[in-house]
């Protein structure tokens, strides 16, 4: 899947990808869904003592922050130094900065600084900027304990078609894909379909699966309970793991373990 990109860095968008990804209602929704499941997946892991946590693309760095002020033990990195320096800062005022362990690298180069494995190892949002994403999930397998857990979600190719057959952009499903050098729209939007054979090729199975923001993100007309943020939470959390609904969100998050035979 090699081509003429390179791996996406935030330096020059870190401002915009904040107040576009993560601001306002679609970025509740998308802490949301990514904080439950991620509950789910540390409760399944016995005892009570402080889990060693990997956080690889981990941007403005919430849920380290938060996994930090829980008492984990969390490594944090980021190829964005713009991005890297918001998420120390909000670290903090979160009076947890010592408790993370901090990187600005790219996960190709992250394990020549670490040298261990990871309860929870979590990815969100970074392989459909780089230039080959098939080669990501097999290198944060390396760094999974063997009865550890992997988070990862990814911009879903589904829910941008799916977006464009909505609003009549059907030109766009007709030309060969690209984007713009100014976009948020990620270079290489995944299917399911993609993520799941490179999970069995490295030797992960999947646990669960959950779609982000599987009906806001195309109501073109408010209506009814679109008015109310808190009902539009409510019922994007309710039908995030529902099929089919869960396969067009704009992002899926997916919990995946070590195949037990590896």
């Amino acid at each position: 899947m090699s081509d003429d990109y390179s791996d996406r860095n935030f330096d020059d968008l870190a401002e915009k990808f904040a107040r576009k990804v993560y601001g306002g209602l679609k970025g509740e929704i998308r802490l949301a869904v990514i904080r439950r499941d991620m509950q789910a997946a540390i409760a399944n892991i016995t005892g009570a003592r402080s889990l060693r946590i990997l956080d690889v693309g981990g941007g403005l760095g919430q849920h380290s922050v938060e996994l930090a002020q829980l008492g984990h033990r969390v490594v944090y990195s980021d190829i964005s130094r713009v991005m890297c320096d918001a998420a120390r800062e909000h670290a903090r005022d979160q009076q947890v900065e010592e408790q993370i362990q901090w990187h600005c690298a790219s996960y190709q180069h992250l394990s020549e600084l670490i040298d261990e494995k990871f309860d929870l190892v979590m990815c969100h949002a970074l392989i459909e900027w780089l230039a080959e994403p098939e080669l990501l999930i097999s290198q944060l397998r390396t760094w999974i304990d063997r009865n550890g857990w992997l988070s990862l979600t990814f911009y879903n190719r589904n829910g941008l078609d799916y977006r464009n057959l909505i609003r009549g952009n059907f030109h766009a499903l007709e030309r060969q894909f690209s984007v713009d050098s100014g976009s948020l729209t990620p270079q290489h939007p995944l299917t399911p379909d993609d993520v799941l054979a490179w999970f069995d090729h490295a030797g992960l199975s999947l646990c669960s699966s959950s779609g982000i923001r599987v009906f806001h993100d195309y109501v073109t007309t408010l209506r009814g309970g679109h008015a109310d943020p808190s009902s539009i939470l409510k019922m994007e959390l309710k039908y995030s793991t529902k099929e089919p609904f869960k396969w067009l969100g704009r992002y899926v998050h997916l919990i995946a373990q070590p195949t037990r035979s590896n």
